[in-house]
């Protein structure tokens, strides 16, 4: 080796036994916080979010430090599918007026809930995701899975939402102009429970996105990565997504670097 590297033997051993240099080893501390915030993502994290991660645990260094160490040991973010949204709006049910305009912010909690439906594929067929998300702090607050694509899909979605969050009157309930949506039983529950419906704009794409964002992220951080037998094994991958990662770890930047859950704590500590 010496001879390859064109060096005397005495002048190797010597650069071998020197002291890693402060800089060395603040890398290796780094690298370390790096490797266990990706890992606990489940290799979801880029290198933005692993900056806020860093952050939040008051670990301060130059973004390209970051990207530079992620590069060099090869992590990275496995998200890399795109994401297409299916709705059924071809249908006589009577729709509702659009009440947020494409406004997806929210003062307070309960004030405005989103809502779609996803489809994902097992080895026994497709099966059916509905979710109601608070875009107050992007939290799911309501989902509903099954095998036949049912107005009973987005009820029990809703019945979830209204059971774990007991919203006050006047929330409004957003969703795209989907038969299901527009289903009697649907909109006498929301008018039992004193919410006003509200529903997309025709043709507008954007009406909707915040919910369709969830889904892309649900896809390209979850559901593409895997390979599911049965609806059943899906289902529990989806519930622990859901319930385990996403309200309570995933950092969004609409939030400010912080989970959907600890947005909501931090906000009622103010």
């Amino acid at each position: 080796m010496c001879k390859t590297l064109s060096v005397s033997r005495s002048g190797f051993y010597s650069w071998s036994k020197r002291p890693k240099s402060q800089r060395d080893l603040d890398n290796e501390k780094l690298l370390s916080q790096i490797k266990e915030i990706h890992t606990a993502s489940d290799r979801r994290y880029g290198s933005p979010r692993v900056m806020d991660e860093l952050r939040n645990r008051g670990i301060i260094y130059n973004h390209k430090r970051v990207e530079r160490l992620m590069r060099k040991h090869g992590i990275y973010s496995k998200i890399r599918k795109k994401f297409k949204v299916t709705t059924h709006s071809k249908h006589k049910r009577p729709i509702a007026e659009n009440l947020i305009k494409m406004d997806f912010k929210a003062s307070i909690p309960n004030k405005v809930w989103t809502s779609d439906i996803t489809y994902i594929w097992t080895r026994e067929g497709w099966l059916y995701l509905s979710v109601f998300m608070d875009i107050y702090s992007r939290a799911i607050v309501g989902w509903s899975m099954n095998n036949r694509l049912t107005d009973d899909l987005v009820i029990n979605a809703f019945k979830k939402a209204l059971w774990s969050r007991r919203p006050p009157s006047g929330l409004i309930v957003h969703s795209d102009r989907g038969s299901q949506y527009c289903s009697g039983d649907f909109k006498e529950l929301i008018t039992k429970n004193e919410c006003l419906q509200s529903m997309s704009s025709t043709g507008n794409c954007y009406d909707n996105a915040v919910t369709e964002s969830f889904f892309h992220t649900l896809k390209t951080e979850l559901v593409y990565h895997e390979r599911y037998e049965s609806r059943d094994q899906a289902r529990k991958s989806i519930f622990k997504y859901i319930e385990i990662f996403y309200n309570r770890y995933r950092i969004h930047s609409t939030l400010g670097g912080v989970s959907p859950h600890e947005y909501e704590k931090l906000k009622m500590a103010a």
